[in-house]
């Protein structure tokens, strides 16, 4: 039952999710400039429930693994984790999920970390996915920005509100 309230709450914050905006972290005193950019497309999810500790089970507390597969102009994949928590009131849960992100952003090519934050409060979804401060590496060094969610018609979409500091 939980697992089915983690796909639940998941594809519920993801259709009805809004992005929020957040201030890039501070570069290197080289950085002249940022670039803001979007990057749109679209992206496969297996989302599996993980084992559930004994200690969380009766708080309704429930993990699974994130896989992704991202097509557009970010081409690459992700691995994460996500944690949720049901209530027994309808519609009302959250959750939270890291995920490691790998590809190609537009011809640039690194790593980087998207944390997430979903609730549901009774049937009102709110998610925000930014990245992580400084957890851009390769030519990803120093990205910052937030990544939306929506569902349309079974297909996931993404829009990826980003910056990477200015290099002479």
């Amino acid at each position: 039952m939980l697992a089915t309230l983690c796909l639940g709450l998941g594809a519920a914050l993801s259709a009805q999710a809004q992005s929020q905006t957040v201030s890039p972290s501070p570069t290197p005193a080289k950085v002249k400039a940022l670039n803001i950019d979007r990057a749109t497309g679209t992206f496969d999810v297996k989302l599996v429930p993980l084992p559930p500790d004994e200690k969380a089970a009766p708080a309704n507390l429930g993990r699974m693994s994130i896989d992704k597969q991202i097509h557009g102009d970010f081409e690459g994949s992700t691995v994460g984790e996500m944690m949720m928590a049901g209530t027994d009131v309808k519609g009302s849960a959250g959750y939270v999920a890291m995920e490691r992100v790998t590809g190609l952003l537009k011809g640039k090519k690194g790593t980087f970390v998207l944390q997430h934050s979903g609730i549901m409060n009774r049937g009102v979804p709110e998610l925000s996915v930014t990245v992580v401060p400084d957890s851009g590496t390769g030519e990803l060094l120093g990205l910052a920005g937030t990544f939306s969610i929506q569902i349309v018609d079974g297909k996931h979409l993404y829009e990826f509100e980003y910056s990477l500091p200015k290099v002479p």
